[in-house]
């Protein structure tokens, strides 16, 4: 993929770079609970580690469909208290929102941090991808956020960027890119942050930061807040 698109390290590095300004914007808002879901496997730079820095008080829950995942995420936070790891399908909230170490560690009375980094890519269309927000929405009280970043086909070589989706549908899964104006879409139940939906690096970067070829990150980014 990367001979095909040579942005994708760079698209990677943004990716989690934005997940890093969006937990501490959140912590910033009064947010101390988090929902990662579709976490991943474990890397530098963690929620808990971004959180725990700017709140020791921050509890998270890590959410991936992959068994391999959540056994590296355990073994990370061994002993750690204010953090755990399920196996879970983010196409399946209620499972999710049940769960019992979910119930634990998250205190659904209080505002939580839903995050959704690169994931919804991965949910088709059939999946009913707002659907499946709304659930996890309705499940948390107002003063709660939404943060999603999410590919797209939008930006300077399209053909180019489709060509990598392709190879990446067949070497490793499916994928459904969508528009800016599809994923601002996945925001309807909630009140967008400024500056809206926009490219990862356009997202509140900080001083220093190049946001003038933005558009070849290929990726969407974006916050909301629930209401009511």
């Amino acid at each position: 993929m990367a001979e095909l698109m040579p942005e994708l390290p760079d698209i990677l590095r943004a990716n989690r770079s934005f997940l890093r300004r969006a937990v501490l914007y959140l912590v910033d808002q009064g947010i101390t609970q988090f929902l990662d879901l579709g976490s991943g496997i474990p890397t530098v730079g963690n929620v808990h580690e971004i959180a725990w820095k700017a709140n020791p008080e921050c509890h998270i829950v890590y959410v991936d469909i992959d068994p391999v995942a959540v056994v590296h995420s355990r073994a990370i936070l061994r002993g750690a208290d204010h953090a755990t790891a399920i196996l879970g399908d983010l196409r399946r909230p209620q499972e999710i929102l049940n769960d019992a170490q979910t119930r634990e560690m998250l205190d659904f009375t209080r505002p939580i941090g839903l995050l959704m980094i690169a994931t919804l890519h991965f949910v088709p269309d059939s999946d009913d991808p707002r659907g499946i927000i709304d659930q996890y929405l309705d499940a948390v009280v107002p003063g709660s956020y939404l943060a999603i970043s999410h590919a797209s086909l939008e930006g300077p070589t399209p053909t180019r960027a489709g060509e990598a989706t392709q190879q990446f549908r067949r070497c490793v899964t499916d994928i459904t890119t969508r528009t800016r104006a599809e994923v601002t879409d996945l925001f309807t139940a909630v009140k967008l942050e400024d500056p809206g939906v926009v490219y990862l690096t356009e997202w509140h970067p900080e001083p220093g930061d190049n946001t003038s070829d933005a558009a070849r990150m290929y990726t969407f980014a974006g916050v909301g807040r629930k209401i009511g």
